[in-house]
């Protein structure tokens, strides 16, 4: 997820100051986050093949459910990449392939927001007291159909266009609200339990994505709006042209008054990770460092470009910066982790740590977690 969303930011599409090589950069990464995914991929299906039983358990286990979508999310970064790197290389059945991968995750990512969210709330494990923003996980993918149109539908012709750009603003339109729901009981967990304990919190910043991904995708579909489509059918007769400045004007003023709840949530995720900086030790949500931030960036940028501003580009562009040296920090820490048998060992489960012996039952008891929840 992480590296596919640094593939999408260093696209000199993206980017307000470019230079020689920033492209090739961008498709290097993109390359590396598709050999990544395949790997993991991989890995993941021996486990459920090799072990029967441990995919169902996966999808019912009360925190490892949560991140079933997570294969989505960097399907959908790896779609959108398409448009930046691969459309632009390739011959007219790309085009008409992208439009196709739209539609089949538009389908397949709402299917799984529903059915995912079915297994939540029927989860007797969980409780308020638990909530972290991974419960906005099961939604975050068929949100990100925005940012897939946003990043190709100006790149397809019209009469296809516009039923992908509605469809995206529906998709981007029901993910906020459940997120926005979602934001009610995080706050209220919050001011009732204080934070999360300090190796959830980088998760934290999981937070900042629903209003980055909003306002980006509303400012990108509007800019991918054709102004040659008769737009009599859904604007009354209006000119196409004077359509696009409307649309560009309201998407606008829109993701500014959105994209503040980002920075919000950011500065507050900074604040409780830097209080708690000295318990904090590497855990796989530390990625979140990286791909909300991302959208955060890039929502951004696209605001500073439509306002003109180079002031904003060029805050921009710091943020990518600072994004890319947290991006080779936290793998690093991510490999050495695995090296020293931190993560991805046996008995090294994310979503708890081991405690003492129990010498009634000769066997180790997991205590606490970021969920609460105690094993044998």
């Amino acid at each position: 997820m992480a590296t596919g969303g640094m593939a999408l930011l260093l696209s000199d599409q993206t980017q307000p100051h470019t230079f020689h090589g920033l492209q090739t950069i961008g498709k290097i990464v993109y390359i590396w986050d598709l050999f990544l995914f395949t790997i993991v991929t991989l890995c993941i299906t021996y486990r459920f093949v090799r072990f029967p039983g441990t995919f169902t358990a996966s999808l019912t286990h009360p925190t490892e459910s949560l991140f079933a979508a997570t294969p989505l999310l960097s399907l959908a970064s790896i779609i959108a990449a398409i448009a930046r790197y691969g459309i632009p290389n390739c011959g007219p059945w790309l085009v008409v392939a992208y439009r196709v991968l739209f539609w089949t995750y538009f389908a397949v990512s709402f299917a799984a927001a529903v059915g995912l969210y079915f297994l939540l709330f029927t989860s007797p494990a969980l409780k308020l007291s638990d909530m972290t923003p991974a419960w906005d996980l099961p939604i975050f993918p068929f949100m990100l159909c925005g940012t897939i149109a946003s990043a190709g539908a100006g790149l397809q012709p019209p009469a296809h266009a516009v039923p992908m750009i509605l469809a995206a603003l529906t998709a981007q339109g029901l993910g906020m609200l459940i997120s926005m729901l979602m934001y009610a009981n995080y706050i209220h967990r919050m001011i009732q339990y204080g934070f999360p304990s300090p190796a959830s919190r980088a998760g934290m910043f999981i937070a900042v994505g629903p209003p980055s991904f909003t306002a980006l995708a509303l400012i990108g579909l509007a800019n991918d709006f054709p102004a040659a489509y008769h737009n009599n059918v859904y604007f009354g007769g209006s000119e196409g042209v004077q359509v696009q400045v409307v649309l560009r004007t309201l998407a606008t003023l829109s993701g500014v008054f959105i994209w503040a709840l980002s920075l919000w949530f950011f500065c507050i995720s900074l604040l409780a990770c830097a209080a708690a900086r000295r318990e904090m030790h590497f855990r796989l949500n530390w990625w979140a460092f990286v791909f909300p931030n991302v959208g955060f960036t890039i929502a951004t940028i696209s605001i500073g470009k439509m306002f003109g501003s180079a002031a904003v580009g060029w805050v921009g562009s710091a943020m990518t910066g600072v994004l890319v040296v947290v991006y080779l920090a936290v793998g690093c820490a991510h490999a050495r982790a695995v090296w020293r048998g931190e993560v991805l060992w046996e008995g090294k489960d994310e979503d708890t740590y081991w405690g003492e012996r129990d010498h009634k039952t000769e066997k180790l008891v997991e205590k606490g977690g970021d969920m609460g929840q105690g094993r044998v």
